[in-house]
């Protein structure tokens, strides 16, 4: 502790000095396109739709790949979630001897910002030159509205119809078309099939909470010197908290004891960026229940979100060190939505994909961000159900199911709505970005589907070695999975399935603890409604501060099943019917007859997959 409070001093020290000088007032951030001749012709070899990172990684690889390109979007600049929504840092993604994990096109972003954290107008001034840099790239942006065009038999997509600034309607022909938005809007409207947020676990109407970042300004080189000092002493006391020249992060402890004036407004740990103007990016304040796709609940939620900030920032002069003297300068302009639609695609990327680390033949990108589901209301805040090693994603990720001549990137590609928590993040969806370009131009040069190439050995092979020679390092491996030689490993599997177990950034469960009755009751009752088993009256179950034992667990299931049986009885009916399997009943046994957290997870395993079984009308055997 000792030793990082040193490294803090001098790098903080260092920052002073270059910016103890008067500061300029904020600037608000330009909305500057790149210098590009406008688009102009009806027909191009690649169309990118949507110019966040992701897309503005596919556009670059085509254009480099040989195709003549089009990027497009609604938005009046380049960059989206960064430009836009003021996301100013990146989730980044390592390799386990610490390399950066996705290169490329990524790479060259990364290292023109310098770093994970950076000044918005720096970023937008380096995906401008990006794309001024590519002669083969044209770029159409600040457009009303933009659909998809379908053949005759509604089977591909063959262009896009745009409706300008003007309300010109233009047809524009791809021979490929790229859906880089942020919720896979053009692949929606052709067709292509869906999950919404949560869904796919069982979770309807519920919603990961969206962000409204903000600026502060009035913080000088000293209050940042402070704040340092501050969150030092909170990472001593074990809190993941810590400071550089551009970034701070931490202070869940103070937050936590905000109260907003809203059930639907919320905050969290503090996540700080530093602007060149010296003013404060802060992305911290949570607005649930908001359905991404609602148009008019985001613009409830931006309302929502904005008349709370003035309190937001009272309460952080009053309790945050070196924020005394803050002041509320903007917002950001679009919401920061994490989660929305998830397609289905050839291949579906898996929780277990992610925790797993698993590779693939057709792996064309990589993640290792750890599994982190943010909060969807003021009672869950959100956890981190595991942390890979390093995982690949499929090609098969990226192609659509039921439409060809088409492909999705970014954070609603085809992966479940748990391995999104950690496929969502921006050096997976450039990565993705630059493999879609590619497969793009293999296609057409090779006169093949794109869901053809993702069967094709052959094809497979020369498009990761394209991809290797235009920067990415796409190589085999394999990695130890977590807890997999557990008995109860498959037990854990099928609960952590449904978001209900958390193995936090250590990937610790905690197999062989106790359970405690109410843990086992809440898993119960969420398992039985997310698996669909729910019956018309759910028995309400207490705790009777004993250790959970197999008598206890037996009673709860036949409750659920509309049975009335003592503890015993209902132990005696499942043995009955062989509910129980072996490795459950020693287990119990090795325990002194107390049930641990694998073999809880096993039977809750055995309860929804026996379920027509025991839902069944044979008669009761208490003998």
């Amino acid at each position: 502790m000792k030793r990082y409070l040193i490294v803090l001093l001098i790098m903080l020290l260092g920052f002073g000095m270059f910016y103890l000088t008067d500061r300029p007032e904020p600037k608000f951030f330009a909305a500057k396109p790149p210098e590009k001749p406008p688009a102009a012709l009806s027909e191009y070899d690649l169309i990118v739709v949507g110019s966040d990172p992701e897309g503005i990684a596919a556009a670059v690889s085509g254009a480099r790949n040989g195709l003549n390109t089009l990027l497009v979007d609604t938005r009046p600049v380049l960059g989206g979630l960064m430009t836009r929504g003021w996301l100013n840092s990146i989730d980044m993604n390592y390799a386990p001897n610490g390399d950066i994990l996705n290169k490329g096109i990524f790479l060259e972003f990364y290292k023109q910002v310098e770093g994970d954290s950076f000044d918005v107008n720096t970023a937008l001034n380096v995906f401008n030159r990006m794309v001024e840099n590519e002669d083969n790239l044209s770029v159409l942006l600040d457009v009303k509205e933009i659909k998809p065009v379908m053949n005759a038999g509604k089977t591909a997509v063959t262009g896009i119809k745009v409706v300008e600034k003007d309300n010109t309607v233009r047809k524009i022909d791809g021979r490929v078309v790229i859906d880089a938005t942020q919720d896979a809007d053009i692949a929606a409207a052709a067709g292509v099939p869906y999950s919404i947020a949560l869904s796919d676990m069982g979770y309807t109407d519920r919603y990961v909470a969206v962000t409204l970042v903000f600026q502060l300004k009035g913080v000088s080189a000293l209050d940042w010197l402070k704040m340092g000092f501050s969150l030092a002493s909170n990472r001593a006391s074990g809190e993941r908290a810590g400071i550089n020249m551009v970034s701070a992060w931490g202070f869940g402890d103070i937050m936590a004891e905000y109260r907003s004036s809203s059930e639907q407004v919320g905050i969290r740990g503090l996540n700080i960026g530093r602007q060149k103007d010296g003013t404060l990016l802060v992305n911290a304040l949570h607005v649930y229940g908001i359905n991404p796709l609602d148009e008019q609940q985001l613009q409830e939620a931006r309302r929502v979100a904005e008349g709370e900030l003035p309190r937001v920032v009272q309460f952080l002069r009053q309790n945050i060190p070196g924020l005394e003297h803050a002041q509320l300068a903007a917002a950001a302009p679009e919401l920061y939505v994490r989660e929305s639609r998830h397609i289905y695609g050839e291949y579906r990327l898996t929780v277990d994909d992610v925790l797993e680390n698993r590779d693939f033949a057709d792996g064309i990108a990589f993640g290792s961000y750890p599994i982190d589901i943010q909060a969807v209301s003021r009672e869950f805040k959100g956890a981190v159900v595991g942390v890979p090693k390093q995982y690949a994603i499929p090609l098969r990720c990226l192609v659509p199911q039921k439409v060809d001549g088409l492909l999705v990137v970014g954070r609603s590609a085809s992966f479940d709505s748990l391995a999104h928590g950690s496929a969502r993040v921006i050096p997976v969806g450039m990565a993705t970005g630059q493999a879609a370009g590619a497969a793009a131009a293999l296609s057409l040069e090779k006169n093949t589907s794109l869901r053809d190439m993702c069967y094709n050995r052959e094809l497979i092979t020369q498009l990761r070695e394209r991809l290797n020679r235009q920067g990415m390092e796409i190589k085999p491996f394999s990695y130890p999975v977590p807890e997999a030689g557990h008995w109860a490993y498959e037990g854990l599997k099928f609960v952590r399935r449904y978001g209900l177990v958390f193995g936090g950034y250590s990937n610790r469960y905690n197999l062989d603890e106790e359970m405690p009755e109410q843990n086992f009751i809440n898993l119960l009752s969420w398992i039985t409604r997310l698996a669909g088993r729910d019956s018309a009256e759910k028995p309400v179950l207490y705790t009777e501060g004993n250790a959970l034992t197999i008598e206890d667990v037996s009673y709860m299931i036949t409750q659920y099943q509309g049975k009335q049986l003592t503890k015993k009885e209902a132990y005696r009916y499942l043995r009955g019917l062989n509910f129980f399997d072996r490795q459950v009943l020693k287990n119990v046994e090795n325990h002194g007859g107390k049930i641990t957290r694998g073999a809880a997870y096993m039977i809750l395993k055995h309860y929804i997959e026996a379920g027509e079984v025991l839902s069944g009308d044979s008669k009761t055997n208490c003998s």
